[in-house]
């Protein structure tokens, strides 16, 4: 590709559409964070690091906005969600401190293959 076709790519307005079609995806649940990681790091050039940290200031006003949708409209019991909410915060904690300390190269490739990982899953996945 050429660098003036990538620099199109991560021009203000196709970086804006792309937070809201991401945005869009991130409130159906279908891995938006995801996409945006990719986006992030492989058109728009950014450090592992760098778009981890953006991809979560992203997600937590995608995931506030729909959690009170979901629960005004009855579908949330927060009672039995607690405990996997607590665990899910600490184990976010943890592993973003180990994330700081392994290598970066090693954080891509493990990313790669979960990715490659999960579409192959929801390719060849049949529902019983």
């Amino acid at each position: 590709m050429e660098r003036g076709t990538v620099f199109m790519l991560s021009s203000f307005p196709v970086s804006l559409l792309a937070g809201v079609v991401l945005g869009f995806l991130s409130g159906l649940g279908t891995g938006g964070g995801s996409l945006l990681l990719l986006w992030l790091t492989m058109v728009v050039g950014m450090p592992q690091q760098d778009a981890r940290m953006v991809n979560l200031l992203f997600y937590l006003p995608a995931a506030l906005i729909t959690l009170l949708l979901r629960k005004k409209q009855g579908l949330l019991p927060v009672k039995p969600l607690l405990p996997g909410m607590a665990a899910g915060c600490a184990a976010a904690f943890l592993f973003s401190r180990l994330g700081n300390i392994l290598d970066a190269a090693l954080l891509k490739k493990a990313f790669g293959v979960l990715l490659l990982f999960l579409g192959f899953r929801e390719l060849f996945y049949r529902r019983r």
